[in-house]
């Protein structure tokens, strides 16, 4: 098992409370595969990737991967870590420093991780072929690049340290359309070749559906459903997932469709509903789901959803 998440907790404390971003989340990813972890913006998909690279720490639960515990690893010991699960941020141009050219920004890695000096020019021009772009390129800072390019450096600088993992927050959402099948496409090519895992969120559902191997959809700072992806999208069982694949566009214009609309908006994170945090929007609700919190269960090969009433 490449990464084992466990009872992962996330709070922020602000003046007007506790924001319970990440509230208890459980999920693995094995060696060679690809978890969409999808929801609705504000939903703690960001917050428990950056938790779980560990650019935030943690408040609860635990993070296993490759088989150590790097739950409260001290920055010393992450970073031989930090070297095999490496991140793909969703603004390319933030993430890019404007002072750096792109070889100096995918250099960067090799420094920090200790690359032979001798090897970098050689790696530069060899990473930047690999994301389809070219050697002459490496001399250019960041805003001489368009947006799909500036992603396509970001990429590189994540593959730059050799890494196993690559977690993708959202790396095609700031893109043109005609740009972010592009992208999803290299990334496919790459995890082939290299042999990567991928933890790619995205709210495209259609896009993640294309590259994932399982899909976990994430509400409120829970996993309410995890499926292989083709069960997960013929077969939804959740009624949060039932809706948000109802409204999820086909090509087909004459296709018959039949959305179903949530009711009213995200409760806050700061004061979330007791029981079920779904249960204020869920055409399903009984009472009893305002009391009881529940739990994934397996409702048969594999498919795992937290209503009892499915």
């Amino acid at each position: 098992m490449m990464l084992e998440v466990d009872g992962l907790t996330k709070y922020f404390d602000t003046p007007s409370g506790r924001v319970h971003s990440v509230d208890g989340v459980s999920f693995t990813v094995s060696k060679g595969e690809t978890l969409g972890l999808v929801g609705e913006s504000g939903c703690g998909k960001s917050t428990t990737a950056r938790t779980i690279i560990r650019l935030y720490d943690p408040d609860g639960g635990r993070i296993i991967f490759g088989g150590h515990d790097i739950t409260h690893a001290t920055q010393r010991k992450l970073l031989p870590f930090r070297r095999r699960m490496q991140m793909i941020f969703q603004d390319p141009y933030a993430s890019l420093n404007p002072r750096m050219t792109a070889g100096e920004i995918i250099r960067e890695p090799m420094i920090i991780h200790s690359i032979p000096k001798d090897e970098h020019t050689d790696r530069v021009s060899h990473l930047l072929k690999l994301v389809g772009l070219n050697s002459e390129q490496a001399g250019r800072y960041p805003h001489e690049f368009s947006g799909g390019q500036r992603q396509r450096i970001g990429i590189a600088r994540a593959l730059a340290a050799e890494p196993e993992m690559l977690i993708c927050d959202e790396p095609i959402s700031a893109l043109d359309v005609s740009i972010q099948a592009q992208i999803v496409n290299m990334l496919e090519d790459l995890q082939e070749s290299l042999g990567l895992t991928y933890l790619f969120i995205a709210h495209d559902l259609s896009m993640v559906r294309h590259i994932s191997t399982r899909v976990a959809v994430m509400y409120l700072g829970n996993i309410v459903e995890l499926a292989g992806s083709d069960e997960l999208y013929t077969r939804p069982l959740h009624p949060y997932t039932v809706s948000l694949l109802s409204s999820v566009p086909v090509p087909d214009p004459t296709a018959q469709r039949h959305i179903i609309p949530l009711k009213g908006e995200i409760p806050s994170a700061i004061n979330p509903p007791s029981g079920c945090k779904f249960h204020t929007r869920c055409p399903k609700a009984k009472p009893e789901c305002s009391q009881l919190r529940p739990e994934l269960s397996d409702k048969g090969s594999g498919h795992f959803c937290s209503c009892p009433f499915v």
